[in-house]
C-alpha cells in the first residue's frame, strides 16, 4: 500500500519578510535620490551618445582626408605621362594617335577633379605659377604677366598638385 506523507505548506507575506513599513518622508527622500540617480545616468548616456556621434564625424573625416591624400599621391604620379603627351603634341602635332591619348587624359584628369592651371596672360601668382624666366615686356603686356607656360601646372580641388613653371614678363 502506499505510503502517504504529508506536507506542510506555510504561507509567507511579504510584509512578513520585508522590514516594517517605512515611513512617507523616507520613501520621499529615497525617490529624490533614485531621480537624482537618473537624471545622473540619462547625463551620461546623452555626452556618451555624442561623443560617439563626434568620434564617427572625426573618422568619416579622417577617411575622406586619407581617401584625398592617395588621389592626391596617385594624381601626382599621373602628371609625368600627360607630361610626355604634351612634348610628344608639341612634337609631332598633326598625329590622330597622340591627339587621342591627349583628349583621353584631359577627360581622366577632369573626371577625377584634376584641372590644368591657367597662366599665358595671367599675373604672376606665386602659389600657382613658378617663374623660371623674366623677359623683357612686349608692347601691351603689363609687368609681372605669364608671356609663356614653359610646364603646365595643376590642381586637385583646390589643392595645388604642381605650381606650372613659367617666363614672365618684367
Amino acid at each position: 500500500m502506499e505510503d502517504k506523507k504529508e506536507v506542510k505548506v506555510e504561507t509567507v507575506s511579504v510584509k512578513d519578510v520585508n522590514e516594517p513599513e517605512k515611513p512617507a518622508e523616507e520613501k520621499k527622500d529615497e525617490t529624490a535620490e533614485l531621480v537624482a540617480q537618473i537624471a545622473e545616468l540619462n547625463d551620461k548616456y546623452l555626452r556618451t551618445a555624442a561623443e560617439l556621434e563626434n568620434t564617427r564625424r572625426r573618422a568619416a573625416i579622417d577617411a575622406d582626408a586619407r581617401a584625398r591624400s592617395r588621389a592626391m599621391s596617385v594624381a601626382e604620379k599621373i602628371l609625368p605621362v600627360m607630361d610626355a603627351i604634351h612634348a610628344a603634341l608639341k612634337h609631332s602635332p598633326s598625329d590622330a594617335g597622340i591627339q587621342s591619348m591627349a583628349r583621353a587624359m584631359e577627360s581622366a584628369f577632369e573626371q577625377i577633379g584634376i584641372t590644368k592651371i591657367k597662366s599665358v596672360g595671367e599675373t604672376l601668382n606665386p602659389t600657382l605659377h613658378n617663374a623660371i624666366q623674366v623677359v623683357t615686356a612686349a608692347d601691351g603686356v603689363a609687368p609681372n604677366t605669364v608671356v609663356e607656360e614653359m610646364q603646365a601646372g595643376y590642381m586637385f580641388g583646390d589643392n595645388v598638385l604642381r605650381t606650372a613653371m613659367v617666363v614672365v614678363a618684367k
